[in-house]
């Protein structure tokens, strides 16, 4: 049995994975900065929960536009190079915030948001696909690990610390540190190296290879006929379906649990707990359950049912410090999910069509994230319901998935059966993984 790669070890040995983890390092941290000053400009011009949803609307809708081309881009042409474009206008497009002063400009905000959000939906599926091509198959858990506890940590210092500099510095300093940080990581993952993949056949140029079309249809039928990677492929989503938290943790920052001299503490504060949250879960699970499949399948059903929990209890929290707490489980359970989903989806999945199923895997979360969201600002506003209650909804809302979770494991773990049977008949002692178009590359155990 392999042993588990260490983290710090992962970092130090692998050059390329360094480099790609340090530009997630800054330009995530300035992404918060960019996050708490829109939510703090928009509620200081109009104090709405709805305008807050919209917001988050503008961020997750356009992935599911652009989410099928996207894959495929990220399929055609060179990884590396679409993080690099797309951090370089990311950049510009951030620079557009400094021009919103008034109510009357608020809709610059979610214009500019979808340009920049539509950016990184090509920037993520890109990301998310190269890495099996930058570290091993042995430390797919560890790089995945790292990338969410950074996030998450970026999330906690980032939404403190961009608290700070907005409600001290104004909005505009904010806005400009992010763009900085996203030329930054333009820079580090240039010097990345990335494994060459193996050229694409070349077949007849038609109009729907041209538009993407065909290349799409592809990868609609690459999963349907795996019914594996469909059920992992949902997982997300599912996850997605209860985003309205975000929304919530806004309005609870602002008027539940005040911070401060304006609404910028108090968010800055709950998200950093919802950082620290998914920096720990991935660590803790991992460390609990190892790596094998199975473990971590089961993980990923008791990681729903842990939210569901802890937002009730964080939906009624009248303390708090208990609100901290409990927010922070929850989000555990959302960062083990996210994980151990993304490392089996990069174990199952053929290179060539990596781009394609992560790129709907976003286009899915962030739909179902924009649905939620605009439910939860509709549901604050329109119908006028209590935020904790809303908040607790969501807890119960969330037992759903990891119930369906556990029900449907026998259908789509057919297929996984299968192909054990399959290895297990003269292929020795080496460790196989599918790569879903009837390949295998083997590892010494």
């Amino acid at each position: 049995m392999a042993t588990q790669i260490g983290y710090i070890d992962l970092l130090r040995r692998n050059r390329s994975f360094r480099q790609l983890w340090l530009g997630q390092v800054v330009s995530q941290m300035g992404d918060w900065f960019d996050t708490i000053a829109l939510y703090t400009i928009i509620l200081k011009l109009t104090g709405s929960g709805r305008d807050v949803g919209l917001l988050l609307v503008a961020r997750f809708v356009p992935s599911f536009f652009f989410g099928p081309i996207s894959g495929v881009v990220a399929d055609r042409f060179s990884r590396q190079r679409i993080m690099i474009v797309t951090d370089v206008l990311r950049a510009i497009v951030v620079l557009g915030f400094l021009f919103v002063r008034r109510p009357d400009q608020l809709w610059m905000v979610y214009v500019l948001t979808v340009f920049q959000l539509g950016l990184s939906t090509f920037f993520e599926p890109a990301k998310t696909a190269a890495i099996p091509s930058i570290v091993e198959d042995r430390e797919l858990v560890a790089a995945n690990a790292i990338s969410s506890v950074t996030w998450s940590v970026m999330l906690t210092l980032g939404a403190a610390i961009g608290g700070f500099i907005t409600s001290w510095f104004g909005t505009d300093v904010a806005f400009i540190l992010d763009a900085a940080t996203y030329l930054l990581s333009a820079v580090l993952i240039a010097r990345i190296r990335v494994t060459k993949r193996r050229k694409r056949e070349r077949t007849k140029l038609s109009f729907g290879r041209l538009l993407g079309i065909t290349e799409t249809i592809e990868g609609i039928k690459y999963v349907k006929d795996r019914p594996r990677v469909l059920a992992l492929l949902l997982v997300k989503p599912a996850w997605g379906i209860g985003g309205g938290i975000l929304t919530l943790l806004a309005v609870f920052g602002e008027k539940i649990f005040p911070v401060g001299k304006d609404a910028a503490g108090g968010i800055g504060v709950l998200f950093a707990a919802r950082g620290i949250g998914t920096a720990v879960g991935p660590i803790v699970a991992r460390r609990m359950s190892g790596e094998g499949e199975r473990r971590m399948q089961a993980w990923i059903g008791i990681s729903f049912l842990l939210a569901g929990v802890f937002y009730a209890a964080f939906g009624s929290a009248t303390s708090f410090v208990f609100a901290l707490v409990v927010l922070g489980i929850a989000h555990c359970g959302g960062s083990i999910l996210w994980v151990f989903s993304t490392v089996m989806l990069q174990r199952s999945v053929a290179d060539n069509f990596r781009g394609r199923v992560f790129a709907a895997e976003l286009a899915l979360l962030t739909l179902t994230m924009a649905a939620s969201n605009y439910a939860t600002g509709e549901l604050l506003d329109r119908f006028r319901i209590s935020p904790r209650i809303v908040t607790i909804g969501i807890g119960i809302f969330f037992l759903m998935p990891g119930l369906t979770w556990f029900l449907t494991q026998r259908w789509w773990d057919r297929e996984q059966d299968h192909a054990n049977k399959s290895r297990s008949h003269g292929l020795g002692g080496a460790r196989e993984y599918a790569t879903g178009d009837g390949e295998y590359s083997g590892r010494e155990s």
